[in-house]
């Protein structure tokens, strides 16, 4: 597997390659990390050239210190003077990456709404998985992570976590929200009027539903799981009713996950404007890292 990290100086950069340390087998991995020394220049207007070049080599360093130092192959230096995204973009499709790694600066009000120029502009111009990273994974923790299922998108997330290295102290799961229009228990309404004939058939075709439906979405997680690698096989899959980024969020946070792994399915702008997109609300609003895998428009 190739991973091309994006750094920039900046901490959320320095997380962004640290967990992305733990995600890599140095011995079969390939490791790039970019920068694009156009954003230090614009920080350092008119500077010397000697002090950019310095800068550059010193915010380099920093992040190789946060990766393993056993990789067979040695960690590329990718430098670019286009615009930052412009730049990780051309150098992800130029170098074949498999995965690319932003950091994500806090959750203040500008980056809700815009996930950042550089993150929201790769996010939305790569056809490959983007790990976005929000925060530092606690260093003598085993990562929690929380595997998203979805029909549409299940065999892709399966296939990029299996590119993955996985340690043994992670502890994977798999969530799966029967989001259907009868999911859910008896609304109360309803409950207060079976006694007529009418409103009795209705409850029992919506409990028939409501039943059918997540016990098939059971099944789904259960071949989900064994598809996924060892780690994710010992919990048991998480099945929730109700919206899909509002469960998923809360999940991940009571449980105390550090990374969600969720599917990317394309939508006409008309479907994002009207019902909004999972993966993009749980980027917005989870505190934890997320890896949102494309899922490829089929006719």
């Amino acid at each position: 597997m190739k991973v091309l990290i994006a750094v920039d100086g900046s901490a959320a950069a320095l997380d962004a390659v640290a967990l992305s340390g733990r995600l890599v087998d140095p011995m079969a991995d390939e490791v790039a990390i970019y920068f694009s020394p156009l954003e230090l220049e614009k920080k350092l207007p008119g500077g010397p050239k000697a002090m950019v070049e310095g800068a550059v080599a010193a915010i380099v360093e920093d992040a190789r210190r946060r990766l393993p130092d056993t990789f067979a192959k040695p960690v590329q230096v990718m430098l670019s003077s286009k615009p930052a995204a412009v730049g990780i973009l051309a150098a992800a499709a130029s170098w074949n990456a498999d995965l690319v790694v932003v950091g994500a600066r806090g959750m203040g009000t500008v980056e809700k709404l815009l996930l950042g120029s550089v993150s929201r502009a790769v996010l939305h111009g790569a056809h490959l998985p983007v790990l976005v990273v929000r925060g530092a994974a606690v260093p003598d923790r085993g990562l929690h992570v929380l595997a998203c299922h979805h029909a549409t998108s299940a065999a892709a997330v399966a296939k990029t976590l299996g590119m993955l290295h996985w340690p043994s102290s992670t502890l994977g799961r798999v969530i799966g929200v029967a989001e259907s229009m009868l999911a859910g228990p008896l609304p109360a309404w309803l409950e207060k009027r079976v006694r007529d004939p009418d409103t009795a058939a209705i409850a029992k075709a919506w409990q028939q539903e409501h039943a059918a439906e997540v016990s098939d979405l059971a099944g789904h997680l259960d071949a989900f799981k064994r598809a996924l690698p060892s780690v994710f096989h010992a919990a048991a899959p998480i099945v929730i009713e109700g919206n899909p980024a509002d469960k998923i969020i809360a999940t991940a946070k009571a449980d105390g996950d550090n990374l969600i792994v969720i599917g990317r399915t394309p939508t006409d702008a008309f479907s994002r404007w009207l019902l909004g997109s999972t993966s993009e609300a749980v980027l917005m609003h989870s505190s934890a890292s997320v890896l949102l895998v494309p899922v490829e428009k089929t006719a």
